[in-house]
């Protein structure tokens, strides 16, 4: 029985399935001179190369964007805990 490849590319995204070991992890997030976006050292696909600034420049707008769904979800709630509504009714019948 033939083994399966553990790493290699399928409709060319990349692919590593081989146990990551901790150097491995590390030097696979910081390659220096390399593009924006590198090999995944476990799993399918892509991650960010954070000896890249333009990677750190999508981490922060990431982080403002969660931030301010953060501020807009407790304002929402805020708003919702209003205090209660004396309501008149005119019973009139002329």
């Amino acid at each position: 029985m033939a083994d399966k490849p553990t790493s290699g590319e399928i409709l060319g995204v990349p692919y590593n399935f081989e146990r990551p070991s901790m150097s491995r992890m590390l030097s696979s997030y910081w390659k220096p001179g390399k593009g924006m976006l590198v090999e995944k050292p476990f799993g399918v696909g892509y991650t960010l190369n954070l000896a890249n600034w333009r990677s750190w420049v999508v981490v922060l707008v990431a982080g403002v964007l969660l931030w301010h769904q953060e501020q807009s979800t407790s304002s929402q709630e805020q708003e919702t805990q209003d205090d209660p509504v004396e309501v008149i009714v005119d019973d009139d019948e002329n």
